[in-house]
């Protein structure tokens, strides 16, 4: 028996994808007692603790979407310069390490290094993000390194979601990084600043859960129908 290279990617990423928007739907769920002041702190904290171990493979999903969506586009043409030798080793050895320094901070959680990890990690999502969207830009006007022409232009796009979706990812561990914070001050007594801070994040959190999973469904749409 044997596999298509092209459809073991496609596997892999159906299956980054599911945990992508079905981790965050479980982190979604959690936060409603991690942030219930009706329940005792220890408590709360087991339901992070959950949240925490949800999330690692979101995370995951998310990290591993784009390589693997290169890896594809090389195969479908769109990314001819991975063809290039040693180009797709480098990429993946690069998000290999992204993906290490992910659990290492979930490994790390609610230790100072952990935290400093995961700073580390986001910071090195905002260059990631500006160079996609340039990219996908570049391929809409025809001129870069990523090819695509009318009835590619969904590969861009999808492109671009990603990068918006990265985005959203940033508030969103933005709001769960400051639960280690918020939970340590927590762990002195109650302190009605800190629990205000908690419900404030997570209401801004959930608003952008929602528009994180209406973007996520928008990638797996244009992945499976190739529209336009």
């Amino acid at each position: 028996m044997t596999f298509a290279e092209l459809d073991v990617l496609r596997w892999v990423h159906i299956l980054a994808m599911v945990y992508w928007l079905g981790g965050e739907w479980g982190v979604f769920q959690t936060s409603y007692n991690v942030t219930n002041s009706a329940l005792s702190l220890e408590e709360r904290k087991r339901h992070m603790e959950t949240a925490y171990r949800i999330d690692i493979l979101a995370r995951t999903g998310i990290v591993l979407l784009f390589p693997l969506g290169l890896h594809m586009g090389k195969i479908y043409g769109f990314v001819p310069f991975l063809e290039s030798g040693g180009a797709l080793t480098a990429m993946w050895v690069f998000f290999i390490v992204w993906l290490g320094m992910t659990w290492a901070a979930f490994i790390k959680r609610e230790t100072d290094i952990g935290i400093k990890i995961t700073r580390t990690e986001e910071l090195l999502r905002y260059p990631l993000i500006a160079g996609i969207v340039i990219l996908s830009v570049m391929a809409f006007l025809g001129n870069g390194p990523i090819l695509s022409t009318e009835g590619t232009f969904w590969y861009p796009t999808k492109m671009i979601l990603y990068a918006f979706a990265l985005c959203i990812g940033l508030f969103l561990r933005f709001v769960m990084r400051q639960w280690t914070v918020y939970f340590r001050e927590l762990a002195a007594g109650p302190n009605a600043s800190i629990q205000a801070k908690l419900d404030k994040e997570i209401a801004q959190a959930r608003i952008a859960a929602y528009i994180y999973w209406i973007t996520i469904s928008g990638i797996c749409f244009l992945g499976a129908t190739k529209p336009f």
